[in-house]
């Protein structure tokens, strides 16, 4: 989805890695947890914290900070989970996105999105759907579906199968 297919006031929930802003359409996001204890799992790479349990279900734990070169997470009072779905394959993947903290749901129209800027052809952008402007702040809006290659999403779904039969 480009920025012109924004063509109606969608939610955001907002929240931070380290100074910067991001935002998720809120239809992606099932619900936010405390950061717990997550299991790791051997041989998995470094973004990927490791598992939780949700209600019986096996939930994989990703850290968004490294996958986009940033120090790993560290547990605050402010941590969280954000429990959001992306389509793998078309199948829907449940998965837990940790952020340093959650701001807000907030509402943006399709003029106070941007589309992303465009960093050089090295430089893969394609999972930032556009730059969101509220209250004077830029955040950037994720696409979660494209934050990950086709192989990371393989080996997320993998990560959940094994750990549930395991």
């Amino acid at each position: 989805m480009s920025v012109s297919a924004i063509t109606e006031i969608t939610q955001y929930l907002t929240f931070k890695l380290g100074e910067e802003v991001f935002a998720l359409d809120v239809a992606k996001v099932r619900e936010i947890l405390d950061f717990t204890t997550v299991t790791r799992v051997p041989q998995t790479p470094d973004y990927m914290r490791g598992v939780i349990n949700l209600r019986g279900s096996v939930v994989p734990v990703l850290d968004l900070r490294l996958k986009f070169g940033m120090s790993a997470t560290e547990k605050t009072v402010n941590t969280c989970v954000i429990v959001a779905e992306m389509v793998v394959e078309g199948e829907v993947l449940v998965m837990g996105v940790l952020s340093d903290s959650v701001q807000e749901v907030i509402d943006l129209e399709p003029e106070q999105i941007e589309p992303a800027p465009r960093i050089g052809t090295t430089i893969n952008t394609e999972f930032i759907l556009g730059m969101g402007k509220h209250n004077e702040q830029f955040m950037m809006i994720l696409d979660i579906d494209k934050v990950f290659s086709e192989g990371e999403k393989a080996a997320i779904r993998g990560v959940e199968g094994e750990a549930a039969s395991g």
